[in-house]
């Protein structure tokens, strides 16, 4: 499409183009398949036994249940695409469908690294101000919190994104990525593109170092406190509790720190292996999140064992019923 007023000259589409000539991509892509299943089931499950049960209406849970809201839509955002073009074979996006992928996958990519980093501080003040966490960490201070991290990476993402359709695009339209990617996008462009460039540079380095640098101030806390404790049995009871949130953090960030490093250092390597490392990061951790971090939870365990000891207890009552009656 063209605009001839303003000579702004927009494709129809675009067409994914990577990991096509890796051997077995269809079989890669059923296996990302089989992961978003277990992360929707799981997240879903998880959001709804928070939602239904009033005691887990605390600030912790409203965390576990912002990460697994961002995990289903972050999913979601590059499965059903990676299906329609690996499996179906209809590589081709309209324009601005690839514009809607690309802003809701970069928005709850980044979404991510926060969430991961309310969890840390939930976990700081629980740790570190035990006798004052209701009174410092309360529900109203956690909506806050989390509608504050929501309203930047909505707005930040969609002034990255709105500036595409400003673009010339006036040669190739192969992106070279397994979704509508910005940065394979931009590259596509024949005007300048310095500008979006350094901006989208500037985001990742953002994305990136500041949920790291917070998760890592709330540890030296944590450590700080549980060293100060005199029971070592407190101390363990204490560093168990972050042992699934550290190995969450280490899945999520070590991939991507990795493939920035290379990529910003021009550091040669194969394309496709960069391209896989970045798809795994963004569906494992959202499938292993509910299992390994929000399953293991005390509360959430027993509320799953209450839920299917009182389906157990009702459906022999049923039958002793029938069987009285006959």
């Amino acid at each position: 499409m063209q605009n001839a007023s303003n000579g702004i000259i927009q494709p129809a589409g675009f067409y994914i183009v990577a990991l096509s000539s890796m051997p077995y991509s269809n079989i890669y892509v059923m296996f990302l398949t089989v992961l978003y299943v277990i992360t929707v089931m799981c997240n879903v499950f998880l959001i709804a036994i928070i939602f239904y049960d009033h005691r887990l209406h605390v600030p912790k849970f409203m965390a576990v249940a912002n990460l697994a809201l961002v995990d289903i839509v972050l999913s979601t955002s590059l499965v059903p695409g990676m299906i329609k073009t690996y499996i179906v074979l209809d590589n081709f996006v309209p324009f601005k469908l690839c514009l809607v992928q690309m802003y809701t996958y970069y928005t709850f990519l980044s979404l991510e690294p926060f969430s991961l980093c309310i969890l840390s501080y939930d976990r700081f003040i629980a740790i570190c101000f035990p006798l004052r966490h209701d009174s410092i960490n309360t529900n109203t201070r956690m909506a806050y919190i989390i509608g504050a991290v929501w309203l930047f990476c909505i707005v930040i993402i969609l002034y990255a994104v709105i500036s595409i359709p400003a673009l010339f695009f006036c040669g190739s339209f192969d992106v070279y990525s397994y979704f509508c990617d910005y940065a394979p996008v931009l590259v596509l462009a024949c005007g300048d593109i310095t500008p979006q460039w350094n901006f989208a540079t500037a985001l990742t380095i953002l994305f990136i170092t500041v949920p790291l640098i917070l998760i890592f101030l709330t540890y030296m806390g944590i450590l700080t406190a549980v060293f100060r404790m005199k029971n070592n049995q407190s101390r363990f009871k204490a560093l168990a509790t972050c042992t699934e949130h550290l190995i969450l953090v280490a899945l999520f960030f070590i991939p991507i720190v990795i493939i920035f490093c290379f990529t910003f250092f021009g550091i040669i390597w194969n394309p496709s292996a960069g391209l896989v490392s970045l798809s795994l990061s963004s569906l494992i951790t959202p499938c292993v999140n509910p299992i390994l971090y929000s399953l293991k939870t005390k509360e959430i365990r027993s509320r799953i064992h209450s839920l299917l000891t009182q389906r157990l207890s009702v459906h022999p009552l049923k039958t002793s019923k029938n069987e009285c009656t006959t």
